[in-house]
């Protein structure tokens, strides 16, 4: 009796951490690429070949590389925790290694969050890693390799092999065959036999008319006071809104718009900062097709425009123009908006085919 009580203990002990996982509605699957950097600051590519069964569960591939020096190759599994959005993913072993620098090879132990930008999709947070070492007796804990930081995003193509779980097979077209059609004869309709008359001269009456009467309109004239004034308010004439060209680089790239951000004060600050690692990206900013940031490097200070709103020049739109996309593409930013008391973050991704807007409405508060 006492073995029986102690099993079923242990089975609701080994229950509970799974009662926390909730169905995702989102779908991880699939490709997502970025960096992971150590905390002495050394940089590593890093790609993740996700596979998500719209559970908890998560399994895939992860390869790392640094140039020509170092690849690596290793299999995953984890699960995904809906009320966090948080994905908790651990390498279980290396399956393929290259490595001209020598030394032990570490697995990853990675706890991630998921967010969106617009269309962009990213998995960011940090990890931890361990020496795999070929022991019966694994002696190893999570951070004995160190740890660092992890951004990735969602991209469609990948740099390696694609994993079978990520090939659609093209869907089978059905065979249908022809419906068949019967003929169907029309109906026989009867004619009505035709009655002929005997033709007769119809007797036309003349009506006898009478001339009109006509009477004359009674026109009276209103008197019109004079004795005051009716003066008309002064015309207000409106500002003509200027027509500003288009300039080129807006035309001949897509805009695509990221944020649609409603503020209440008039007086609106925008700064704009290197988003992950300082990479050289390159930026210029058209505010309402105005030329206002040309070819400026995003770093860790930011670059900052100021907006005056107010009810009569209540929208403005920023679009954000890529004039390279740095060491790491594509050319990634943080934009950080501050309006009296309120606080925006907008992740900002753009190419050399496609330009970032976000636009600014302005409510007077009540």
């Amino acid at each position: 009796m006492k073995q029986l009580s102690r099993k079923i203990c242990l089975f609701f002990i080994l229950l509970v951490p799974f009662s926390n996982l909730t169905v995702f509605s989102q779908d991880l699957t699939g490709i997502w690429k970025g960096f992971f950097m150590s905390e002495s600051g050394q940089f590593y590519k890093l790609e993740f070949q996700l596979s998500h069964n719209k559970s908890y569960a998560a399994s895939g591939v992860s390869y790392s590389y640094l140039d020509v020096r170092f690849y690596g190759k290793a299999t995953m599994t984890g699960s995904y925790v809906k009320n966090t959005k948080t994905l908790k993913i651990k390498e279980i072993r290396t399956v393929e290694v290259k490595s001209v620098m020598g030394g032990m090879t570490c697995i990853m132990n990675y706890t991630l969050t998921y967010s969106k930008s617009g269309n962009e999709e990213f998995l960011e947070g940090t990890y931890l890693g361990r020496n795999e070492k070929p022991l019966s007796v694994d002696t190893s804990f999570w951070g004995d390799c160190g740890g660092g930081r992890v951004s990735l995003r969602r991209v469609v193509s990948s740099d390696f092999y694609l994993e079978p779980f990520l090939r659609k097979s093209p869907p089978k077209t059905p065979v249908t065959k022809p419906p068949v059609t019967t003929k169907v004869n029309p109906p026989v309709v009867k004619k009505p036999p035709v009655v002929t008359k005997p033709a007769s001269k119809p007797v036309v009456k003349t009506p006898v008319t009478k001339p009109p009467v006509t009477t004359k309109p009674i026109v009276v004239t209103p008197k019109i006071d004079t004795s005051s004034k009716i003066v008309a308010p002064p015309l207000v004439k409106k500002p003509v809104p200027e027509n500003i060209p288009t300039p080129s680089v807006l035309k001949s790239r897509a805009n695509e718009l990221v944020k649609i951000l409603t503020v209440n004060d008039e007086n609106v600050t925008v700064k704009l900062y290197d988003n992950g690692e300082i990479d050289d990206d390159t930026i210029s900013v058209y505010m309402d097709k105005k030329l206002v940031l040309s070819s400026k490097r995003l770093t860790a200070s930011p670059l900052i425009i100021n907006l005056k709103m107010d009810e009569d020049n209540s929208e403005h739109e920023l679009v954000m123009v890529a004039e390279n996309l740095g060491r790491i593409p594509p050319n990634t930013s943080l934009m950080i908006v501050e309006s009296g008391e309120q606080r925006f973050d907008v992740r900002i991704t753009s190419t050399e085919q496609k330009n970032a807007v976000v636009r600014f409405r302005y409510v007077k508060p009540k």
